[in-house]
């Protein structure tokens, strides 16, 4: 990667190219449609925006969003009152996998954690991404747990 990349926090102007990436996956591209205008969207992200503890990531390398992850903030009373920080959403474009992007972003990730105080760094992948899961615990992550998730 000969490439300078770069993360900051996304805007409004990038949710197009944010749900892009979403949809651009194996599982995104049955569960995620941007219409113009989507008001589910828009409305999400400014919640997201709004709130101190979360940061949606958006990566770029030569002025061009290639990634992005979502990352949260939670405070615990487990471990003696530890911070959490949950990372979701986790993509890479097509067309930039294979070139440590994803290392990258990660990475950077991690060091927001610690610079906000996290002392715990977690994520939930889905089953079928057998890659995904051997890319995190290559990164060091455990697969401590089994995540649950109900519908309503």
């Amino acid at each position: 990667m000969n490439h300078q990349l770069t993360h900051r926090k996304a805007t409004q102007a990038d949710l197009p190219h944010i749900v892009g990436l979403l949809r651009d996956d194996e599982l995104g591209q049955s569960r995620e449609d941007l219409k113009e205008d989507d008001f589910c969207y828009r409305r999400a992200f400014e919640l997201i925006d709004r709130d101190p503890n979360q940061y949606l990531m958006v990566v770029e390398m030569d002025g061009r969003i290639v990634g992005t992850c979502h990352l949260t903030l939670m405070p615990s009373l487990t471990f003696k009152g530890s911070m959490r920080m949950q990372i979701e959403a986790v993509r890479v474009h097509s067309e930039y996998r294979g070139q440590k992007i994803g290392e990258w972003m990660m990475k950077e990730a991690i060091c927001y954690a610690r610079e906000q105080g996290a002392s715990i760094v977690q994520l939930t992948t889905n089953k079928v991404r057998v890659n995904a899961q051997k890319f995190y615990q290559r990164l060091g992550f455990e697969p401590s747990h089994d995540g649950m998730k109900l519908f309503i």
